[in-house]
């Protein structure tokens, strides 16, 4: 699993840290971790419906194409109560900007087929951090729940 909860950094809230080899694949596993916190058997989010999800900020501001990633899965699950898994990310340089396009797939939330656990609220800057690391991509994240 590319990501792990962290239990003494927020007695509230849920915290995480996210992995990958490539921030691509750093920011699917963030999006993973923020879903296996709402839902406890992601493998139960069929790919009835899909969406392109797009954000773009400051090229230096790589951490909150991340925060607005995050975010919109979170707005799908309260405003359409999509549950959405991310498949692939893409993220380009174009300038001082960065775009990032991701491609996210699932279905409605349904208690009777997912076992939910907590209700995610938003996503917190409070420690909020990506970094590049000698073997990868990290980001520590901590979610309001």
């Amino acid at each position: 699993m590319p990501f792990d909860y962290i239990d003494d950094i927020a007695t509230a809230d849920v915290a995480f840290a996210a992995r990958g080899d490539t921030v691509e694949e750093m920011f699917v596993a963030a999006a993973d971790a923020t879903m296996n916190v709402m839902v406890a058997d992601l493998d139960t989010i069929a790919e009835a419906e899909q969406r392109t999800l797009r954000a773009d900020g400051n090229a230096d501001a790589l951490d909150l194409l991340l925060f607005d990633l995050l975010q919109e899965l979170i707005f799908y699950k309260d405003a359409e109560q999509l549950l959405l898994r991310v498949k692939e990310v893409r993220i380009k340089r174009e300038g001082v900007r960065l775009t990032l396009e991701a491609d996210a797939s699932g279905e409605l939330l349904n208690p009777e087929k997912h076992d939910l656990v907590v209700d995610v609220k938003a996503v917190t800057l409070h420690r909020f951090k990506v970094e590049k690391t000698p073997r990868g991509w990290k980001a520590t994240v901590i979610l309001d729940i």
